[in-house]
Protein backbone atom coordinates (compact mmCIF):
# COMPACT_ATOMS: atom_id res chain seq x y z
CA UNK A 1 0.00 0.00 0.00
CA UNK A 2 2.89 2.47 0.80
CA UNK A 3 4.50 1.39 -2.41
CA UNK A 4 1.59 2.77 -4.25
CA UNK A 5 1.34 5.80 -1.76
CA UNK A 6 4.85 6.68 -2.95
CA UNK A 7 4.17 5.98 -7.06
CA UNK A 8 1.46 8.08 -6.83
CA UNK A 9 2.10 11.11 -4.74
CA UNK A 10 2.05 13.61 -7.54
CA UNK A 11 -1.46 12.29 -7.76
CA UNK A 12 -4.60 14.81 -7.10
CA UNK A 13 -7.18 13.07 -5.71
CA UNK A 14 -9.41 15.94 -6.58
CA UNK A 15 -8.22 16.09 -10.41
CA UNK A 16 -9.32 12.61 -10.50
CA UNK A 17 -12.97 12.96 -9.43
CA UNK A 18 -12.75 16.09 -11.94
CA UNK A 19 -11.55 13.83 -14.29
CA UNK A 20 -14.29 11.63 -13.93
CA UNK A 21 -16.70 13.96 -13.99
CA UNK A 22 -15.39 15.64 -17.31
CA UNK A 23 -15.73 11.84 -19.22
CA UNK A 24 -19.39 12.05 -18.15
CA UNK A 25 -20.74 15.77 -18.68
CA UNK A 26 -20.32 15.42 -22.13
CA UNK A 27 -23.39 12.70 -22.34
CA UNK A 28 -25.46 15.55 -20.17
CA UNK A 29 -27.56 18.18 -22.19
CA UNK A 30 -26.15 21.14 -19.71
CA UNK A 31 -24.31 24.20 -20.97
CA UNK A 32 -21.14 24.95 -19.93
CA UNK A 33 -21.73 27.30 -16.85
CA UNK A 34 -23.83 24.71 -14.84
CA UNK A 35 -21.14 21.98 -15.35
CA UNK A 36 -18.78 24.36 -13.67
CA UNK A 37 -20.53 25.38 -11.12
CA UNK A 38 -21.58 21.57 -10.37
CA UNK A 39 -17.95 20.77 -10.40
CA UNK A 40 -16.69 23.60 -8.01
CA UNK A 41 -16.24 23.37 -4.23
CA UNK A 42 -18.60 26.45 -3.38
CA UNK A 43 -16.76 26.87 0.31
CA UNK A 44 -13.27 25.60 1.56
CA UNK A 45 -12.29 26.78 5.43
CA UNK A 46 -9.01 25.58 6.09
CA UNK A 47 -7.90 26.96 9.63
CA UNK A 48 -5.14 26.34 12.47
CA UNK A 49 -6.04 26.18 16.36
CA UNK A 50 -4.01 25.69 19.07
CA UNK A 51 -4.19 23.05 21.86
CA UNK A 52 -2.09 22.17 24.96
CA UNK A 53 -1.28 18.71 24.93
CA UNK A 54 0.96 17.84 27.96
CA UNK A 55 3.57 21.12 28.56
CA UNK A 56 3.17 22.25 24.98
CA UNK A 57 0.83 24.06 22.49
CA UNK A 58 0.40 22.33 19.73
CA UNK A 59 -0.89 24.22 16.32
CA UNK A 60 -3.77 21.72 14.79
CA UNK A 61 -4.55 22.13 11.09
CA UNK A 62 -8.21 20.82 9.98
CA UNK A 63 -10.27 21.75 6.92
CA UNK A 64 -14.30 21.54 6.55
CA UNK A 65 -14.99 21.71 2.55
CA UNK A 66 -18.95 22.79 1.59
CA UNK A 67 -18.63 21.01 -1.64
CA UNK A 68 -22.28 22.28 -3.53
CA UNK A 69 -25.11 24.03 -2.19
CA UNK A 70 -27.51 22.39 -4.49
CA UNK A 71 -29.37 21.16 -1.67
CA UNK A 72 -29.15 21.73 2.40
CA UNK A 73 -27.70 20.87 4.93
CA UNK A 74 -23.93 20.06 3.19
CA UNK A 75 -23.15 16.30 4.64
CA UNK A 76 -19.88 14.11 4.52
CA UNK A 77 -17.47 13.00 7.51
CA UNK A 78 -14.66 14.11 9.35
CA UNK A 79 -11.51 12.05 9.08
CA UNK A 80 -8.55 11.93 11.61
CA UNK A 81 -5.52 11.18 9.13
CA UNK A 82 -1.99 12.38 8.93
CA UNK A 83 -2.63 12.33 4.74
CA UNK A 84 -5.76 14.66 5.62
CA UNK A 85 -5.11 17.86 3.09
CA UNK A 86 -6.59 20.44 0.95
CA UNK A 87 -6.83 18.26 -2.15
CA UNK A 88 -7.85 15.08 -0.63
CA UNK A 89 -10.84 16.51 1.19
CA UNK A 90 -12.56 18.55 -1.68
CA UNK A 91 -12.43 15.41 -3.54
CA UNK A 92 -14.09 13.46 -0.49
CA UNK A 93 -16.72 16.30 -0.56
CA UNK A 94 -17.54 16.43 -4.40
CA UNK A 95 -17.77 12.66 -4.06
CA UNK A 96 -20.41 13.18 -1.36
CA UNK A 97 -22.26 15.12 -3.75
CA UNK A 98 -22.64 12.94 -6.81
CA UNK A 99 -23.21 9.98 -3.61
CA UNK A 100 -25.94 11.95 -2.63
CA UNK A 101 -27.49 12.33 -5.62
CA UNK A 102 -27.17 9.06 -6.81
CA UNK A 103 -29.15 7.58 -3.84
CA UNK A 104 -32.01 10.42 -3.56
CA UNK A 105 -30.80 11.39 -0.02
CA UNK A 106 -31.42 15.49 -0.34
CA UNK A 107 -28.31 16.84 0.82
CA UNK A 108 -25.18 18.46 -0.56
CA UNK A 109 -21.70 17.54 -0.36
CA UNK A 110 -19.55 18.03 2.19
CA UNK A 111 -16.03 16.37 4.14
CA UNK A 112 -14.11 17.66 6.91
CA UNK A 113 -10.52 16.36 7.99
CA UNK A 114 -8.01 16.95 10.91
CA UNK A 115 -4.27 16.28 10.61
CA UNK A 116 -3.32 14.46 13.60
CA UNK A 117 -2.63 10.69 14.24
CA UNK A 118 -5.57 9.74 16.32
CA UNK A 119 -2.98 6.99 18.25
CA UNK A 120 -0.84 9.25 19.23
CA UNK A 121 -3.15 11.18 21.69
CA UNK A 122 -4.91 10.05 24.73
CA UNK A 123 -8.51 10.33 24.56
CA UNK A 124 -8.97 13.59 26.79
CA UNK A 125 -6.66 15.33 24.15
CA UNK A 126 -7.92 13.89 21.26
CA UNK A 127 -11.87 15.35 22.97
CA UNK A 128 -10.04 19.41 23.30
CA UNK A 129 -9.13 18.81 19.74
CA UNK A 130 -12.17 17.52 18.95
CA UNK A 131 -14.48 20.15 21.02
CA UNK A 132 -12.30 23.03 19.88
CA UNK A 133 -12.77 21.96 16.07
CA UNK A 134 -16.42 21.91 16.47
CA UNK A 135 -16.11 25.68 17.89
CA UNK A 136 -14.16 26.90 15.60
CA UNK A 137 -16.89 25.34 12.63
CA UNK A 138 -19.98 27.16 14.66
CA UNK A 139 -18.17 30.26 14.99
CA UNK A 140 -18.11 30.23 11.13
CA UNK A 141 -21.81 28.92 10.47
CA UNK A 142 -19.55 25.92 9.09
CA UNK A 143 -22.26 23.56 11.08
CA UNK A 144 -25.89 22.75 12.35
CA UNK A 145 -28.77 20.84 11.28
CA UNK A 146 -29.99 23.21 8.68
CA UNK A 147 -26.35 24.17 7.26
CA UNK A 148 -23.92 21.31 7.10
CA UNK A 149 -24.23 18.05 9.37
CA UNK A 150 -21.00 15.96 9.85
CA UNK A 151 -20.34 12.43 10.55
CA UNK A 152 -17.99 9.45 11.52
CA UNK A 153 -15.46 8.89 8.71
CA UNK A 154 -11.21 7.10 8.95
CA UNK A 155 -9.91 7.56 12.42
CA UNK A 156 -13.19 8.84 13.72
CA UNK A 157 -16.88 7.49 15.15
CA UNK A 158 -19.57 7.86 17.72
CA UNK A 159 -17.28 9.15 20.43
CA UNK A 160 -16.14 12.18 18.66
CA UNK A 161 -20.25 12.55 17.38
CA UNK A 162 -21.17 13.12 20.93
CA UNK A 163 -17.93 15.47 21.81
CA UNK A 164 -19.38 17.37 18.78
CA UNK A 165 -22.94 17.34 19.14
CA UNK A 166 -22.38 18.04 22.60
CA UNK A 167 -19.85 21.09 21.80
CA UNK A 168 -22.89 22.97 19.45
CA UNK A 169 -26.01 21.97 21.91
CA UNK A 170 -23.99 24.10 24.31
CA UNK A 171 -22.77 26.96 22.22
CA UNK A 172 -26.49 27.04 21.06
CA UNK A 173 -29.05 26.82 23.81
CA UNK A 174 -32.60 25.89 23.10
CA UNK A 175 -31.46 24.85 19.84
CA UNK A 176 -34.51 22.08 19.54
CA UNK A 177 -32.81 20.56 16.84
CA UNK A 178 -29.33 20.32 18.22
CA UNK A 179 -29.14 16.55 17.28
CA UNK A 180 -29.48 16.98 14.03
CA UNK A 181 -25.86 18.86 13.50
CA UNK A 182 -24.46 15.31 13.14
CA UNK A 183 -24.72 11.86 12.81
CA UNK A 184 -23.33 8.62 13.42
CA UNK A 185 -23.83 9.26 17.36
CA UNK A 186 -24.04 6.99 19.80
CA UNK A 187 -27.54 5.54 20.01
CA UNK A 188 -28.13 6.74 23.52
CA UNK A 189 -27.36 10.61 22.12
CA UNK A 190 -29.76 10.39 19.12
CA UNK A 191 -28.06 8.08 16.90
CA UNK A 192 -30.10 5.67 14.85
CA UNK A 193 -29.90 1.55 14.76
CA UNK A 194 -28.62 0.00 12.14
CA UNK A 195 -25.86 3.02 11.44
CA UNK A 196 -22.95 0.88 12.28
CA UNK A 197 -23.13 -1.64 9.62
CA UNK A 198 -24.97 0.68 7.50
CA UNK A 199 -21.88 0.85 4.48
CA UNK A 200 -20.65 -2.74 4.80
CA UNK A 201 -23.86 -4.01 4.21
CA UNK A 202 -25.00 -1.38 1.87
CA UNK A 203 -22.20 -2.74 0.12
CA UNK A 204 -23.02 -6.10 0.23
CA UNK A 205 -26.60 -5.11 -1.01
CA UNK A 206 -25.52 -3.75 -4.30
CA UNK A 207 -22.90 -6.37 -4.85
CA UNK A 208 -25.93 -8.88 -4.40
CA UNK A 209 -28.13 -6.98 -6.85
CA UNK A 210 -25.45 -7.24 -9.61
CA UNK A 211 -25.35 -10.49 -9.35
CA UNK A 212 -28.32 -11.29 -9.35
CA UNK A 213 -28.83 -10.01 -13.45
CA UNK A 214 -28.24 -12.85 -15.42
CA UNK A 215 -27.12 -10.55 -18.34
CA UNK A 216 -24.31 -8.82 -16.63
CA UNK A 217 -23.34 -12.06 -15.22
CA UNK A 218 -23.05 -13.91 -18.52
CA UNK A 219 -21.31 -10.96 -20.43
CA UNK A 220 -18.16 -11.47 -17.48
CA UNK A 221 -18.78 -15.82 -17.51
CA UNK A 222 -20.63 -16.23 -13.69
CA UNK A 223 -23.68 -17.84 -12.60
CA UNK A 224 -26.28 -15.00 -10.80
CA UNK A 225 -26.50 -15.30 -7.05
CA UNK A 226 -23.64 -14.22 -4.55
CA UNK A 227 -23.68 -18.51 -3.44
CA UNK A 228 -20.22 -19.49 -4.05
CA UNK A 229 -18.70 -16.84 -5.33
CA UNK A 230 -14.87 -16.08 -4.47
CA UNK A 231 -14.18 -12.96 -2.48
CA UNK A 232 -11.06 -10.85 -1.40
CA UNK A 233 -11.81 -7.80 1.24
CA UNK A 234 -9.20 -5.78 1.48
CA UNK A 235 -9.27 -3.72 5.15
CA UNK A 236 -11.07 -4.75 8.31
CA UNK A 237 -12.17 -1.37 9.41
CA UNK A 238 -15.80 -0.76 10.55
CA UNK A 239 -16.91 -1.27 6.29
CA UNK A 240 -14.38 -4.21 5.65
CA UNK A 241 -14.96 -6.13 8.26
CA UNK A 242 -19.28 -5.91 7.82
CA UNK A 243 -19.34 -5.97 4.40
CA UNK A 244 -17.20 -9.30 4.98
CA UNK A 245 -19.31 -10.67 7.55
CA UNK A 246 -22.66 -10.30 5.10
CA UNK A 247 -21.01 -12.37 2.18
CA UNK A 248 -19.97 -14.35 4.22
CA UNK A 249 -22.91 -15.25 5.98
CA UNK A 250 -24.99 -15.46 3.05
CA UNK A 251 -22.46 -18.13 1.29
CA UNK A 252 -20.14 -16.40 -0.64
CA UNK A 253 -16.55 -17.93 -0.19
CA UNK A 254 -14.41 -15.21 1.63
CA UNK A 255 -10.44 -16.58 -0.03
CA UNK A 256 -8.70 -13.35 0.76
CA UNK A 257 -8.76 -10.47 3.66
CA UNK A 258 -5.61 -7.91 4.09
CA UNK A 259 -4.64 -5.57 6.84
CA UNK A 260 -1.87 -2.89 6.88
CA UNK A 261 0.19 -6.08 8.35
CA UNK A 262 -0.09 -8.30 5.26
CA UNK A 263 -2.51 -10.47 3.66
CA UNK A 264 -3.66 -14.22 3.76
CA UNK A 265 -5.18 -16.34 1.87
CA UNK A 266 -6.70 -19.76 1.89
CA UNK A 267 -9.03 -20.96 -1.72
CA UNK A 268 -10.81 -22.87 0.47
CA UNK A 269 -12.47 -20.10 1.81
CA UNK A 270 -11.58 -17.99 5.49
CA UNK A 271 -14.01 -18.10 8.13
CA UNK A 272 -14.36 -14.17 9.34
CA UNK A 273 -15.67 -14.65 12.69
CA UNK A 274 -12.63 -16.91 13.39
CA UNK A 275 -10.25 -14.79 11.92
CA UNK A 276 -11.36 -11.87 13.57
CA UNK A 277 -10.87 -13.65 16.82
CA UNK A 278 -7.64 -14.99 15.75
CA UNK A 279 -6.54 -11.34 14.94
CA UNK A 280 -7.67 -10.18 18.02
CA UNK A 281 -5.43 -12.36 20.55
CA UNK A 282 -2.29 -12.44 18.18
CA UNK A 283 -2.97 -8.61 17.22
CA UNK A 284 -2.35 -9.68 13.55
CA UNK A 285 -3.99 -11.80 10.77
CA UNK A 286 -0.88 -13.27 9.64
CA UNK A 287 0.24 -17.26 10.47
CA UNK A 288 -4.22 -17.61 10.39
CA UNK A 289 -4.65 -21.89 10.28
CA UNK A 290 -4.18 -22.97 7.06
CA UNK A 291 -3.79 -19.47 4.96
CA UNK A 292 -0.87 -18.29 3.06
CA UNK A 293 0.66 -15.33 4.08
CA UNK A 294 1.73 -12.51 2.17
CA UNK A 295 3.92 -9.65 3.75
CA UNK A 296 2.69 -6.76 1.62
CA UNK A 297 -1.38 -6.84 2.08
CA UNK A 298 -1.35 -5.34 -1.80
CA UNK A 299 -0.34 -8.61 -2.84
CA UNK A 300 -3.75 -9.79 -2.46
CA UNK A 301 -5.47 -8.02 -4.48
CA UNK A 302 -3.55 -9.70 -7.71
CA UNK A 303 -4.87 -12.90 -6.63
CA UNK A 304 -7.49 -15.76 -7.59
CA UNK A 305 -11.32 -14.23 -7.07
CA UNK A 306 -14.47 -13.46 -8.73
CA UNK A 307 -15.60 -10.36 -6.32
CA UNK A 308 -12.60 -7.85 -4.75
CA UNK A 309 -13.59 -5.39 -2.59
CA UNK A 310 -11.31 -2.59 -2.03
CA UNK A 311 -12.70 -1.51 1.38
CA UNK A 312 -9.22 0.23 2.70
CA UNK A 313 -7.41 3.59 1.37
CA UNK A 314 -7.53 5.41 -1.82
CA UNK A 315 -5.20 4.52 -4.91
CA UNK A 316 -4.36 1.09 -4.12
CA UNK A 317 -5.38 -0.04 -7.71
CA UNK A 318 -3.33 2.47 -10.04
CA UNK A 319 -1.87 2.10 -13.11
CA UNK A 320 1.25 -0.32 -12.49
CA UNK A 321 -0.70 -3.05 -10.70
CA UNK A 322 -4.37 -2.95 -12.53
CA UNK A 323 -3.07 -5.60 -15.17
CA UNK A 324 -2.29 -8.46 -12.45
CA UNK A 325 -5.87 -7.80 -11.44
CA UNK A 326 -7.79 -11.01 -11.68
CA UNK A 327 -11.38 -10.33 -10.36
CA UNK A 328 -14.73 -9.77 -12.29
CA UNK A 329 -16.04 -7.32 -10.40
CA UNK A 330 -14.60 -5.10 -8.04
CA UNK A 331 -16.53 -3.14 -5.87
CA UNK A 332 -14.99 -0.21 -4.35
CA UNK A 333 -16.39 0.25 -0.57
CA UNK A 334 -13.36 2.71 0.24
CA UNK A 335 -13.56 6.17 -1.30
CA UNK A 336 -11.02 6.22 -4.81
CA UNK A 337 -9.17 2.84 -4.72
CA UNK A 338 -8.96 2.85 -7.96
CA UNK A 339 -7.06 5.46 -10.26
CA UNK A 340 -8.40 6.57 -13.37
CA UNK A 341 -5.38 4.62 -15.30
CA UNK A 342 -6.95 1.55 -13.37
CA UNK A 343 -10.58 2.34 -14.57
CA UNK A 344 -9.24 2.14 -18.26
CA UNK A 345 -7.18 -1.07 -17.92
CA UNK A 346 -9.93 -2.67 -16.37
CA UNK A 347 -12.65 -1.50 -18.54
CA UNK A 348 -10.35 -3.15 -21.53
CA UNK A 349 -10.54 -6.36 -19.47
CA UNK A 350 -14.31 -6.10 -19.37
CA UNK A 351 -14.08 -6.28 -15.44
CA UNK A 352 -17.27 -4.39 -13.63
CA UNK A 353 -15.86 -2.08 -11.76
CA UNK A 354 -18.73 -0.85 -9.07
CA UNK A 355 -18.06 2.70 -8.38
CA UNK A 356 -17.81 3.73 -4.68
CA UNK A 357 -19.72 6.70 -5.05
CA UNK A 358 -22.78 4.28 -5.17
CA UNK A 359 -21.30 1.24 -3.24
CA UNK A 360 -20.33 2.79 -0.10
CA UNK A 361 -23.74 5.21 0.13
CA UNK A 362 -24.96 3.18 2.70
CA UNK A 363 -23.68 5.27 5.33
CA UNK A 364 -24.91 8.72 4.41
CA UNK A 365 -28.33 6.81 3.83
CA UNK A 366 -28.44 5.87 6.82
CA UNK A 367 -27.21 9.29 8.09
CA UNK A 368 -30.05 10.77 6.82
CA UNK A 369 -32.57 8.25 8.42
CA UNK A 370 -30.91 9.40 11.67
CA UNK A 371 -31.51 12.85 10.75
CA UNK A 372 -34.60 12.35 10.47
CA UNK A 373 -35.01 10.65 13.52
CA UNK A 374 -33.64 13.78 15.14
CA UNK A 375 -36.13 16.19 13.17
CA UNK A 376 -38.78 14.29 14.03
CA UNK A 377 -37.74 13.74 17.67
CA UNK A 378 -38.98 10.09 18.00
CA UNK A 379 -38.08 6.92 17.51
CA UNK A 380 -38.80 4.64 13.69
CA UNK A 381 -41.57 2.43 14.62
CA UNK A 382 -42.30 3.30 18.14
CA UNK A 383 -46.14 4.54 16.49
CA UNK A 384 -46.29 1.61 14.61
CA UNK A 385 -44.66 -1.23 15.85
CA UNK A 386 -47.83 -2.97 18.28
CA UNK A 387 -50.35 -1.76 15.72
CA UNK A 388 -48.45 -3.93 12.75
CA UNK A 389 -48.15 -7.04 15.14
CA UNK A 390 -51.73 -6.98 16.53
CA UNK A 391 -52.99 -6.26 12.69
CA UNK A 392 -50.91 -9.13 12.29
CA UNK A 393 -52.24 -11.74 14.78
CA UNK A 394 -55.57 -10.80 14.36
CA UNK A 395 -54.76 -11.91 10.44
CA UNK A 396 -52.77 -14.89 11.40
CA UNK A 397 -55.48 -15.86 13.56
CA UNK A 398 -58.20 -15.84 11.15
CA UNK A 399 -56.33 -17.62 8.74
CA UNK A 400 -55.81 -20.22 11.13
CA UNK A 401 -59.59 -20.34 11.91
CA UNK A 402 -60.61 -20.79 8.36
CA UNK A 403 -58.09 -23.74 7.54
CA UNK A 404 -57.98 -25.47 10.75
CA UNK A 405 -54.48 -25.60 9.87
CA UNK A 406 -51.50 -24.07 12.84
CA UNK A 407 -48.13 -22.34 11.58
CA UNK A 408 -45.09 -23.36 13.45
CA UNK A 409 -43.54 -20.96 16.46
CA UNK A 410 -40.78 -20.05 14.17
CA UNK A 411 -42.94 -18.84 11.31
CA UNK A 412 -45.87 -17.57 14.36
CA UNK A 413 -42.89 -15.63 15.50
CA UNK A 414 -41.94 -14.01 11.79
CA UNK A 415 -45.40 -13.66 10.60
CA UNK A 416 -46.20 -11.22 14.24
CA UNK A 417 -42.65 -9.42 14.21
CA UNK A 418 -43.77 -5.81 13.74
CA UNK A 419 -40.99 -3.48 12.71
CA UNK A 420 -38.01 -2.13 14.77
CA UNK A 421 -36.17 0.64 14.36
CA UNK A 422 -33.37 -1.42 12.96
CA UNK A 423 -36.01 -3.58 10.95
CA UNK A 424 -36.93 -0.37 9.11
CA UNK A 425 -33.37 0.77 8.74
CA UNK A 426 -32.50 -2.10 7.10
CA UNK A 427 -35.45 -2.19 4.84
CA UNK A 428 -34.87 1.58 3.75
CA UNK A 429 -31.38 1.05 3.10
CA UNK A 430 -31.77 -2.28 0.97
CA UNK A 431 -34.80 -0.48 -1.19
CA UNK A 432 -32.42 2.71 -1.77
CA UNK A 433 -29.33 0.26 -2.60
CA UNK A 434 -31.48 -1.60 -5.09
CA UNK A 435 -33.56 0.95 -7.02
CA UNK A 436 -30.78 3.19 -7.01
CA UNK A 437 -28.31 0.06 -8.62
CA UNK A 438 -31.14 0.19 -11.66
CA UNK A 439 -31.02 3.38 -12.31
CA UNK A 440 -27.43 3.56 -12.38
CA UNK A 441 -27.70 0.21 -14.78
CA UNK A 442 -29.95 2.18 -17.11
CA UNK A 443 -27.82 4.90 -17.75
CA UNK A 444 -25.10 2.24 -18.11
CA UNK A 445 -27.38 0.30 -20.80
CA UNK A 446 -28.68 3.11 -22.51
CA UNK A 447 -24.64 3.66 -23.66
CA UNK A 448 -23.87 -0.18 -25.05
CA UNK A 449 -21.43 -0.47 -23.00
CA UNK A 450 -19.40 2.33 -24.59
CA UNK A 451 -18.95 3.86 -21.30
CA UNK A 452 -18.08 2.38 -17.76
CA UNK A 453 -20.55 1.55 -14.76
CA UNK A 454 -18.74 4.98 -13.37
CA UNK A 455 -18.95 7.36 -15.93
CA UNK A 456 -22.79 5.98 -15.80
CA UNK A 457 -22.88 7.04 -12.62
CA UNK A 458 -21.61 10.16 -12.67
CA UNK A 459 -24.03 11.38 -15.41
CA UNK A 460 -26.49 9.81 -13.14
CA UNK A 461 -25.56 12.49 -10.42
CA UNK A 462 -24.73 14.89 -12.59
CA UNK A 463 -28.26 15.35 -14.59
CA UNK A 464 -29.38 15.64 -10.70
CA UNK A 465 -27.88 18.05 -9.49
CA UNK A 466 -28.15 20.13 -13.00
CA UNK A 467 -31.83 19.78 -12.78
CA UNK A 468 -31.62 21.25 -8.83
CA UNK A 469 -29.95 24.17 -9.97
CA UNK A 470 -32.18 24.65 -13.28
CA UNK A 471 -35.14 24.05 -11.31
CA UNK A 472 -33.62 26.80 -8.05
CA UNK A 473 -33.28 29.23 -10.76
CA UNK A 474 -30.27 30.32 -9.13
CA UNK A 475 -28.35 32.19 -11.71
CA UNK A 476 -28.61 35.85 -11.33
Amino acid sequence: MEAAKTHHAHYSFFHGVERNFDKAAKYTRFESGILEQIKACNSVYRMKYPVRIGDNIEVIEAYRVQHSHHKLPCKGGIRYSMDVNQDEVMALASLMTYKCAIVNVPFGGAKGGIKIDPKKYTPFELEKITRRYASELVKKNFIGPGIDVPAPDYGTGAREMSWIVDTYASLKPGEVDALACVTGKPVTQGGVRGRTEATGLGVYYGIRELCHIAEDMKKIGLTTGIEGKKVIIQGLGNVGYHAAKYFFDNGAIVVGLSEYEGGIYNEKGLDIYKVVEFRKATGSILNYEGATNFKNGADILEQECDILIPAALENVINGSNAIRIKAKIIGEAANGPLTPEADEILDRKGVIVVPDMYLNAGGVTVSYFEWLKNLSHVRFGRMDKRFSENQNTFLLKSVEDLTGKRVTDIEREQLLHGPDEVDLVYSGLEDTMISSYHEIRDAWMSHKGTVDMRTAAFTVAINKVGVSYEELGIFP
